[in-house]
This record gives C-alpha cells, structure tokens and sequence, in this order.
C-alpha cells in the first residue's frame, strides 16, 4: 500500500476550532521567538531546539486531545507541552534554569514536564520515549479509562530500534497509541533521505506492521486536526494504534549551536513560503474572518509571551542543595549510603 499526502479536509473545521487552533500556534511561535532572544543573550541554560515551522502538528494533536490523554515528545518539546496547557510562565522559567521552573530549573529545555496537563515529559535519547508511550497506553487499557497515548518523534527515530519494537508491540495488543512523526527533512545534520531505504520513513514502513499508511501535510493546521480527530477516535474506540508521518520543516538549526548552512538555499525558500502560521492566518481572512479579530489573538499571544517573560526573569536561580530531590521515590538518595 503506497503512502500518500492527505488534502486539506472536504469538511470545514468550525470557526471556534480554528480561532482556537490559530491561537495556539501563534503562541508556540512566539514562545519560540523569544526563547531564541533569550539564548542569545545568554540567559537560556544549556542548548535548545526550536520548533519553529513545526507549530501546526502540536496545536492540531492538542485541541483533538482530551484533558486526560497523554503527550509524550522529544526534546524540541516545547510546543507539544505548552499545548497542552501547561503554564508559560514555568516553561520560561525552566529553560532559564530558575527556580520557579516546571522542574525547579533542574529540567532545561530537553526536559518539561508537566503531569498534571498530560505532557509526559520530553526525552533526549532518540526513541527511548516510544516504548513509554506503549506502556502508558497499556496501562490506559488495563485500566479501561479511555485515555490515548500520543507519541511525536523525528524522521530519524524511524531508523532507531525502539520505533519498531514499540509500533510492533502496539499493534499485537491493539493499544491506545498514536505515533506521530514530525519529518522535518533532517536529522540532525543529516538529510534523511540520505539513510533511509524508503522515501517516506514512517508512512512507508506502516505496512509492514498491518497498519494504514498515513502522509499528512505538517504546515496544515486544518489537515492535522482532522488527522488527529480521526486518530485518537480509532485508538479510545479500541481500533489499535495509528502511525502518521507529519512532512514538515524546521526553520532554523538543529540546535541553536547550528547555524543550518547545509540546506541548499533554495529548498529553505520553498519551505519557508509554506510557514504554518502565515498560512492559516490567511485562511481565516478567506474564511470571512475579520482581521481585528485575528489582530487581537496575535496581540495577546505576544502580552502571554511578554508576562512570562517577566515572570520567568523574577525567578532565583535553582538552589544547588535542591539537586537530589525529586529523583527518588523518597526526594533523597539517602538509601543508597
């Protein structure tokens, strides 16, 4: 079964899920922005990695998802966990290493969590979350709680073990699980296409593990919502696992220690004039609706941003004798000696 791009939905997403998806992606976008600033000037501990260009795959998974679904992602993870409602504020905070972080700054940026919205945390190691993502959705199903576990990770995780043993796993117990990969060209470094045997590395392996192969395009904030609408209903209504590949792009770098010159400069361009959030925004001017209204969730997108900022910066620097808390089940390794 050949993969292929899904179109833009035949229905129209109603105008509250579109004002709301807008709204999310100029949030994440600017969340972003000023994440990238702040790097600069030196105030973001440690590296990050932006998800600039990545903005519809997070916010169209979020508004499909319910309050107690489960959010499991890499370590370009901010979007995905402020999606999911976690607060700005702490968010900010903790990739200023700040106390008042949603980990009390010992986190980072590879690192948010926050249990309490759903966002499982974000994992450094290539993979390592996918077969996590399997275990919360086993546990989702033992329990009988229709919950669904969503699972995002890069092009390059599709050539990593985990992705076939977790996706393998999931369909023979038929769990709750959606794996998204975010295929934004590259990883890392690297072209993906360089590596991997097929064109499309996850939708092009679905059928080997029985499963529909799902292409979407990634920029499309409508298609994305749709795509995880039809989903998450496939997993919480006991139809197994899905696996969708998102083809997207990311703006920048790896890493804000990667300044990105091996992208030929025309497929930037390309990439670039198809930006997720430019797009909608002249979809919803299409749709009839007015540009003051779209001005004003842009206007308080940036005051959110502007507010955590401010909080975050208040913040003390994470205290050193808090560095062995919240690592055992008992806040010590006192056990250990």
């Amino acid at each position: 079964m050949s993969a292929r791009v899904e179109k833009p939905p035949a229905a129209e997403v109603d105008r509250p899920t579109r004002l709301r998806l807008y709204q999310l992606m100029v949030e994440l976008r600017d969340f972003e922005q000023r994440a990238y600033e702040l790097f600069l000037e030196n105030l973001v501990r440690g590296t990050s990695h932006l998800a600039l260009g990545q903005e519809a795959i997070s916010a169209g998974y979020a508004v499909a998802m319910r309050a107690d679904d489960y959010t499991f992602c890499t370590y370009r993870g901010h979007g995905h966990t402020l999606a999911r409602g976690a607060s700005m504020a702490a968010a900010m905070a903790e990739l200023l290493g700040r106390g008042n972080g949603m980990l009390h700054g010992k986190g980072g940026s590879m690192h948010l969590t926050d249990v309490k919205h759903g966002a499982m945390g974000s994992y450094a190691i290539v993979g390592a979350h996918l077969p996590i993502a399997a275990g919360a959705a086993w546990s989702a199903q033992v329990r009988k709680s229709g919950q669904v576990a969503v699972c995002f990770f890069g092009d390059g995780t599709t050539n990593i073990g985990a992705f076939h043993e977790a996706l393998n796993l999931a369909v023979i117990w038929k769990l709750p699980v959606v794996f998204v990969c975010e295929n934004n060209q590259y990883m890392e470094y690297t072209p993906i296409r360089s590596v991997t045997a097929v064109e499309h590395p996850a939708a092009d392996r679905a059928s080997a593990y029985g499963l529909e192969p799902i292409l979407v395009d990634g920029n499309d904030a409508d298609v994305m919502y749709e795509t995880a609408r039809q989903t998450i209903d496939t997993a919480r209504t006991g139809g197994g696992p899905s696996l969708v590949e998102a083809l997207t792009y990311r703006h920048g770098g790896h890493s804000r220690a990667d300044p990105a010159k091996y992208r030929p400069d025309a497929e930037v361009r390309e990439w670039l004039s198809r930006d997720p959030v430019t797009r909608y925004r002249e979809r919803l001017l299409a749709a009839g609706i007015g540009e003051a209204e779209v001005n004003e969730i842009e206007t308080r997108a940036q005051q959110k941003v502007d507010a955590a900022t401010e909080e975050a910066r208040k913040g003390a620097p994470a205290a050193v004798d808090g560095i062995e808390r919240q690592v055992w089940s008992d806040g010590g390794a006192a056990w250990r000696n």
